[in-house]
C-alpha cells in the first residue's frame, strides 16, 4: 500500500466513521485495488490512527459489499467478476429505464432546466479531460432524473447501488472516446424527456447502462483484468 493520507479529523463524526468514509472512498476510486489485502496494523499506521477505528471500519466495509473477511487470511477489497457486472448492471439498466420514462412524464419545467445546464457542465470537464470532475457530474446528471421521477422507493433502491455503481464509473469514463459517447447519449435522454416521450426515454436510458456496461468490460479486457475475481471473494 503506502498511498494513503492520513485521515483529516472531524470535529462531527466518529473516528471510526472518519476512517469508514476514507477508505470506502479508496476503493470505490480503485485506489486500493480489487483483491488487495488490508491489514489493520499497516492501515493504521498509514492513517495516523489506532487499530480500533480500523478495525470497525472493515467491519462495516464488509457489510457494504466492498471488503470481504477470510478466516486465517485477513481481509481484502473485494473482487469484481464478469458475474458481479452483468447482475449490477442488468439491475441498473432496469432501474435507469424506468426512472427515465417517469421523468418524462413528471419532470418540471425547473429540472428540466437543471438537467439541460448539466449537459453543458459535462461537456465543459470532458473537453477539459478532468476525469474525476467528469465522474461527479455524470452521477449528478443521473440523480436529477431519479429525482424527477418523482418515485421515492426507486431512488431509494438506486441509491442502494450506488457504491458498486461508482466502483465502475471511473473505469468506464476513462476509456478513450467513451466521455464523447456518454454526452451524445446523454442528449438523446434529455431531448426525450423534454419532448414527453416516456418509452423512448426509457429505451434510450436503457441502451446508455448497456453501452456502458460493454465500455466497463472492454476496457477490463484491455487491460487484462477481465476475470478480477481474486481469491478473496467478490463483491455483493
Amino acid at each position: 500500500m503506502g498511498r494513503l493520507l492520513p485521515v483529516k479529523l472531524d470535529n462531527y463524526k466518529p473516528l471510526r466513521d472518519v476512517v469508514f468514509e476514507y477508505l470506502r472512498e479508496a476503493i470505490i476510486k480503485g485506489v486500493l485495488k480489487p483483491g488487495e489485502r488490508l491489514m489493520e496494523l499497516q492501515l493504521a499506521e498509514e492513517l495516523g490512527v489506532s487499530r480500533t477505528p480500523v478495525r470497525e471500519a472493515l467491519r462495516k466495509l464488509e457489510l457494504e459489499g466492498l471488503v470481504v473477511m477470510l478466516p486465517r487470511r485477513g481481509a481484502y477489497v473485494a473482487g469484481i467478476s464478469a458475474k458481479d457486472i452483468a447482475d449490477i448492471f442488468e439491475v441498473r439498466a432496469a432501474l435507469e429505464a424506468l426512472a427515465a420514462g417517469l421523468a418524462a412524464e413528471r419532470i418540471t419545467d425547473e429540472e428540466l432546466e437543471e438537467l439541460e445546464r448539466s449537459l453543458v457542465e459535462l461537456a465543459k470537464v470532458m473537453q477539459a479531460n478532468d476525469l474525476e470532475a467528469t465522474v461527479s457530474l455524470d452521477t449528478r446528471f443521473h440523480e436529477i432524473i431519479y429525482r424527477a421521477s418523482r418515485n421515492d422507493r426507486l431512488v431509494q433502491i438506486i441509491s442502494n447501488l450506488q457504491d458498486q455503481i461508482h466502483r465502475f464509473r471511473l473505469t468506464t469514463l476513462s476509456r478513450p472516446g467513451r466521455t464523447k459517447e456518454t454526452i451524445e447519449e446523454h442528449k438523446k435522454i434529455v431531448e426525450a424527456i423534454s419532448e414527453r416521450q416516456a418509452d423512448l426515454a426509457a429505451q434510450l436510458a436503457r441502451e446508455h447502462i448497456e453501452n456502458a456496461e460493454s465500455s466497463l468490460l472492454a476496457s477490463l479486457l484491455q487491460e487484462g483484468e477481465h476475470d478480477t475475481c481474486h481469491s478473496a471473494g467478490r463483491s455483493s
